[in-house]
C-alpha cells in the first residue's frame, strides 16, 4: 500500500470511530479540552488564532475560542475560496456568519483576511510524534505552505478526540508536523525533550 492509500484507510477508520461517539460524549470531551487548554495556550494579546466551527462529528472548540478571545486573541475562521485555497477571515463578536464551503460556516466577504499566528487544526488522525492526517483535500497543507512562503510561521495545534490517535502516520514529502496536539486527555507539546 502506498502512503496515500494507508492514510485513506486510517482516515476512514478513525473518522468512523469519531462518528460512533455519542453527542454527549463529544460535548463532554470538548469541554475537557477547554479546561486543558483555555489558559494553557500561550500567546500575546492581539495575536491571531484560527479555529473552526465543527462539522459532522468534529470537536466543538467554540467554547475554547471564546476563552481565547477573552484572553485577548483575535480570532479567525477558514473560508474556502476555491477547490484549492482557504483563507482565514476575522471572526468579530456579533458579526454574522455565512456558508463557506465543505459544510462550514464563517465570516462573510466583508471580513478582514488575517494570517494566523496560531492555527487550531482539525484532522482525521494523528500520531504521538505530531504527524497528522487531514480530510484528504489538502486545504490546510497548502494554506500553511502559503503562509510559510510569506515568512509567517504559525504554531500548529491539532484538535481531535483521543480515539483518532494511530500508532504511526505514513509520511509524505508535503506533510507538515504539528507543534502540539489537544485532545480530551490534555495538551501535548511536540519536540520537547
Amino acid at each position: 500500500m502506498t502512503p496515500r492509500e494507508q492514510k485513506a484507510a486510517l482516515r476512514m477508520e478513525r473518522l468512523a470511530l469519531r462518528d460512533s461517539m455519542t453527542p454527549e460524549a463529544r460535548i463532554e470531551a470538548s469541554l475537557r479540552m477547554l479546561r486543558h487548554a483555555g489558559d494553557a495556550i500561550e500567546f500575546a494579546p492581539g495575536q491571531v488564532i484560527s479555529g473552526f466551527w465543527p462539522i459532522r462529528s468534529e470537536v466543538d472548540i467554540r467554547p475554547l475560542m471564546a476563552r481565547l478571545r477573552e484572553r485577548g486573541a483575535r480570532l479567525c475562521l477558514p473560508v474556502i475560496l476555491d477547490k484549492k485555497t482557504i483563507v482565514f477571515r476575522e471572526l468579530v463578536a456579533g458579526a454574522p456568519t455565512v456558508e463557506t464551503g465543505f459544510g462550514t460556516t464563517g465570516p462573510g466577504e466583508d471580513a478582514a483576511v488575517l494570517d494566523p499566528d496560531i492555527m487550531l487544526v482539525p484532522l482525521s488522525a494523528f500520531d504521538k510524534a505530531g504527524h497528522r492526517i487531514g480530510y484528504g483535500a489538502g486545504y490546510y497543507d497548502r494554506a500553511i505552505e502559503r503562509l510559510r512562503q510569506k515568512g509567517h510561521m504559525p504554531r500548529l495545534i491539532g484538535i481531535a478526540f483521543d480515539c483518532q490517535e494511530v500508532a504511526s502516520v505514513p509520511a509524505e514529502p508535503h506533510d507538515v508536523a504539528l507543534d502540539a496536539m489537544l485532545t480530551e486527555s490534555g495538551l501535548r507539546i511536540f519536540g520537547l525533550g
